[in-house]
């Protein structure tokens, strides 16, 4: 599938990434200002992307505690529909390459599936492996993330947005983040660009993006007869304990 930036910007995307970005928060401060002067906004949204002048704005964080506790970070409004009006043309070409039983942030999936899914399989198999990825979102490397997009991704504008977007959010989850080494590993290693804040829908789908090689590796390298994922969280059936 072809994707170009002249589709990301155009203004029946962008029209509808606000749409999105917009459904059950127009009640909201900044969701109400962007709407109150919506054609003019949109159209300097487009023309600053069109221009190559756009830059996210900063985020505003704060904690959440449930289930755990966690650093959510919103990005303002008008980065919100950026992001939507992104993830609407890139999308479609990775969702060819997810496995079935990957279930967060895709259509047609969700937690209910999961847990179906997860239902199934235990009655099926005796033995569970339940296993998530430690720091998940402050720990994503940037390097390794952009390699996996550009594999895919061919558009040197729509790069363009995705670094943006990656460097907006450099810094915010650095508190968060416990440097652990690896093999290979050097010195400058605790200086490589990490985090995705866990607020962005970009950072919901790159997820995706991110533990897709891992996704492919447990079901053709382990040969795992069962497996599902929601987000970092996964689950491994087997009948044999080993």
């Amino acid at each position: 599938m072809n994707m170009t930036f002249d589709q990301l910007t155009s203004w029946d995307n962008l029209f509808y990434a606000w749409r999105r970005a917009s459904k059950s928060k127009r009640s909201q401060g900044s969701t109400a200002a962007f709407e109150f002067n919506l054609e003019e906004n949109l159209q300097r949204l487009q023309s600053g992307l069109q221009n190559q002048t756009y830059s996210p704005g900063a985020y505003s964080s704060f904690y959440i505690h449930e289930p755990k506790k966690r650093l959510i970070s919103a990005a303002p409004f008008r980065d919100r529909v950026v992001h939507h009006a992104l993830c609407q043309i890139i999308e479609p070409v990775f969702e060819k390459s997810f496995i079935f039983d990957s279930y967060a942030n895709r259509l047609g999936k969700g937690t209910h599936r999961a847990l179906n899914r997860a239902q199934f399989f235990s009655r099926r198999f005796r033995y569970v492996l339940q296993c998530d990825v430690e720091q998940f979102f402050p720990a994503i490397d940037h390097q390794v993330l952009y390699s996996i997009i550009a594999a895919k991704i061919k558009d040197a504008d729509i790069l363009w947005l995705i670094k943006k977007i990656l460097q907006s959010g450099v810094d915010v989850l650095s508190e968060e983040y416990e440097m652990s080494y690896f093999p290979g590993d050097d010195l400058f290693a605790p200086l490589r660009p990490r985090g995705l804040p866990i607020g962005n829908l970009t950072s919901q789908f790159w997820a995706n993006c991110f533990l897709n090689p891992f996704d492919h590796f447990v079901k053709r390298e382990l040969r795992c007869p069962a497996y599902l994922r929601y987000v970092d969280d996964f689950l491994l059936f087997s009948n044999s304990k080993k």
